[in-house]
């Protein structure tokens, strides 16, 4: 996995984690890799610096500060995501294969996925992309 600083054409900043270099490439060669601010297709990586280990931190400095920007648009990003897609949970994989092979009917899914699933459907060029947010379990 890889993660990219990237800024859309509204100048908006965000990171997004990737499988792989080559997987970004496809992904944004494809017009699927959209500001999680205003939804911009037209976005370029930033340049970001290598994860360092950080010092320890003091026991009483938070771990962040609640209510960010980005906190609001991931919030925003999971209500959309939840509100207009149709959870699918472990069978995410199958279902987005057989909706890209006319096998099932053409709908906005999310769910979860092992890795290897997930490298399987980007390599076939399925359109899929990680979200940055762990889905809610759903049970009957």
């Amino acid at each position: 996995m890889i993660r990219y600083a990237m800024t859309c054409d509204k100048n908006h900043s965000f990171e997004s984690w990737f499988a792989s270099a080559a997987a970004f490439d496809k992904l944004q060669g494809a017009g699927m890799v959209q500001c999680s601010i205003c939804g911009s297709v037209s976005v370029t990586k930033s340049l970001m610096t290598p994860a360092l280990q950080a010092q320890a931190r003091p026991p009483e400095a938070p771990l962040s500060t609640p209510g960010t920007r980005a906190e609001q648009a991931l919030a925003e990003m999971r209500r959309r995501i939840e509100a207009e897609s149709e959870y699918v949970g472990l069978s995410f994989a199958a279902e987005a294969r057989a909706i890209h092979e006319g096998d099932a009917p053409d709908r906005a899914i999310y769910g979860e996925a092992r890795a290897d699933e997930a490298r399987a459907l980007i390599a076939d060029g399925v359109p899929v992309a990680p979200l940055p947010f762990l889905p809610r379990r759903r049970s009957n």
